[in-house]
């Protein structure tokens, strides 16, 4: 079922908007000098062409063709006696382009005079101007309200009060700013963001005028004074001056970024407004959904779940060999081989072979690892167990399956006699080398870990009852480093609570971030696996440093690198062992176990790394 607007609001997840109605109307052969507004009435087919291709890009908030649909801006072209058939034409066109999946906001914009004490309009006449608006758009059946564009904030306020005296839709409220980040009355931004909660909007934030580099400041500001959720719809940028016409250069890719930036600003609403397109729209959404799951992860405390009559979790030392080490409290090494390049198992089964005669515990093959494909997970684990006889940790990405998919792999999984588990959100496609690859992410690690915890309680996601429970021995992955602890620390006390079993940290290069890490997450008690990489050159050094999203190389590991780098290869590579070693033994007496990843499959860097641990 379709979200409704204020479902949306309350989530605390990103939402995409759509772009200009304005721009893809002259797009579409609409010439400047007409009343845009009225189209709704005279060329209905072309505003509904315009929803619909902002919808197909993936809009989930579509604003109705009414910015300058009150009596005062219509009587120019003589029609505010058509005030309310315009506003009401105009919801039914968008209503009809969303259908059941997208929501509809109409949309109010600034009377185009000055109101008192700027003007000789009164505060009550504009409101009975922008009811009669509103009031149209009420009957067309929009889901909320949107007043957008305003520099006068006592005019917004009085399009507020209008909207509130007739409905108790959901209001966004929606001021625009110079390059000044202040409005043209010189309103700050801060000032903007405590007038508009004070009076209750449910969303507020800027729009227009401006680009989304000056505009991600002034949300950066508002964000600092408000909890109320804030939108973002900057224009394309600056318009440029191109023969008679005003072009907007920002490219999708830029505003993309921007909105990426705006996001982590505080942004829970993001599109754009003049100059924007389907382009942008749809570059835009592709960048939320890399950034978040599609659907918010529900989280069960794993002490609630209880499987149906007759069935019961199956205690962790007996799940698998690993997961008995776990519960026994003995150190494990867990041994992480690169991705396949080929789909022929001989490589991996010989090197999991190997491994096994080291005494490694368990391997698994990266699922996906830098968005790029590579032999699937499972049943690369399944080969390896079966033809090398050592357990393996299946490496699985939430990025890639919407939750059906994941829940028939974790069955096939466990059918196969799987039974440890590493589930992980994923890169983002970005990332990789397929510049048209989107994402699913249906649900995140920590959705995941909730649904294969039920499913060892013999359930399935809807609660139904499956028969024998499954086994899995769950693990989660953590960034002992994260530049934004607290949130690394939340996620990871869901994952927790969903069921996670054990940990697996990112790579440590710095004993005393894990330290601090440890420390932090004592009241979990949770078995924890350090993350450990032999370097093997001063290039996989900075690769790693500087290219692999949630790695943290310090500067002191990377000099010694360049230092070892100089004398030679053979050089280099037996320095980053060493660093691996010095890691290693430094942290084994604080964890449980190790993740160790072998950059190229090589084998004998881990006899070297595990040598005498």
């Amino acid at each position: 079922m379709t979200p409704t607007l204020r479902e949306r609001i309350a989530d605390d997840r990103v939402h995409v908007m759509d772009g200009a109605m304005g721009t893809a109307l002259y797009a579409k052969g609409m010439f400047v000098n007409v009343c845009y507004d009225e189209l709704n009435l005279s060329h209905p087919d072309v505003v509904r062409e315009v929803h619909e291709m902002y919808f197909r890009a993936g809009a989930e908030l579509l604003e109705t063709n009414t910015f300058g649909a009150n009596p005062v801006k219509l009587s120019g072209y003589g029609l505010d006696g058509k005030t309310e058939e315009i506003n009401r034409a105009a919801a039914t066109l968008a209503r009809d382009a969303a259908g059941p999946h997208a929501n509809v906001l109409g949309s109010v914009g600034p009377l185009g005079i000055r109101i008192e004490p700027f003007g000789p309009t009164a505060r009550d006449e504009a409101v009975a101007f922008f009811a009669r608006q509103i009031r149209g758009l009420l009957e067309g059946g929009v889901d909320g309200i949107i007043l957008e564009t305003f520099s006068d904030l006592e005019e917004l306020h009085a399009a507020l009060v209008a909207a509130r005296s007739l409905s108790d839709l959901p209001i966004f409220a929606m001021m625009t700013v110079d390059e000044s980040g202040s409005t043209a009355y010189g309103t700050s931004a801060e000032r903007i963001a405590r007038a508009l909660t004070e009076w209750e909007a449910d969303v507020v934030g800027l729009n227009c005028s401006v680009g989304p580099a000056v505009m991600l400041d002034a949300i950066e500001r508002m964000a600092e004074v408000t909890d109320t959720p804030l939108a973002a719809m900057p224009n394309a940028g600056l318009p440029r001056l191109v023969g008679d016409r005003k072009i907007y250069l920002s490219s999708p890719e830029y505003m993309a970024n921007y909105a990426a930036r705006l996001i982590r600003a505080g942004a829970r609403f993001v599109g754009g407004c003049c100059g924007t397109t389907d382009e942008h729209i749809k570059k835009i959404r592709n960048l939320v959904a890399t950034m978040q799951p599609r659907q918010s992860p529900v989280v069960i405390t794993s002490g609630a779940v209880a499987g149906p009559p007759g069935i019961e979790e199956v205690p962790l030392a007996k799940r698998s060999t690993f997961g008995a080490k776990l519960a026994r409290g003995e150190f494990v090494i867990n041994a992480e081989l690169p991705p396949s390049k080929g789909w022929r198992p001989d490589s991996f089964v010989e090197q999991a072979r190997a491994l096994k005669e080291l005494g490694v515990d368990s391997v698994s093959l990266l699922d996906g690892a830098r968005a790029r494909s590579s032999v699937a997970a499972i049943p690369a684990a399944t080969v390896i167990e079966r033809s090398a006889g050592i357990e393996t940790i299946v490496h699985y990405t939430c990025r890639d399956r919407n939750m059906l998919g994941m829940v028939s792999d974790m069955l096939g999984a466990a059918a196969a006699g799987l039974r440890n588990v590493l589930l992980v959100t994923g890169d983002p496609p970005r990332l990789g080398p397929y510049p048209d690859a989107t994402a699913v992410f249906d649900i995140d690690s920590i959705g995941l870990t909730n649904v294969v915890h039920r499913l060892n309680h013999g359930l399935d996601p809807g609660g139904n009852p499956l028969g024998d429970p499954t086994q899995f021995v769950i693990g989660v992955a953590a960034n002992q480093s994260a530049v934004d602890m607290e949130r690394e620390l939340k996620r990871l006390y869901w994952k927790v609570d969903a069921g996670a079993d054990f940990v697996v940290t990112q790579p440590v290069f710095e004993p005393k971030a894990l330290e601090t890490f440890l420390r932090q997450i004592e009241g979990f008690r949770l078995p924890v696996i350090v993350g450990v990489w032999p370097l093997t050159s001063l290039r996989n050094a900075e690769f790693l440093a500087n290219e692999v999203p949630g790695q943290r190389v310090p500067a002191g590991v990377i000099k010694r690198m360049r230092q070892a780098q100089e004398r030679g290869a053979d050089a280099a590579l037996a320095e980053g062992v060493a660093i691996a070693r010095e890691m290693l033994h430094t942290v084994r007496d604080a964890v449980q176990g190790v993740h160790l990843s072998l950059p190229g499959g090589r084998v004998d860097v881990a006899e070297q790394v595990l040598a005498d641990s």
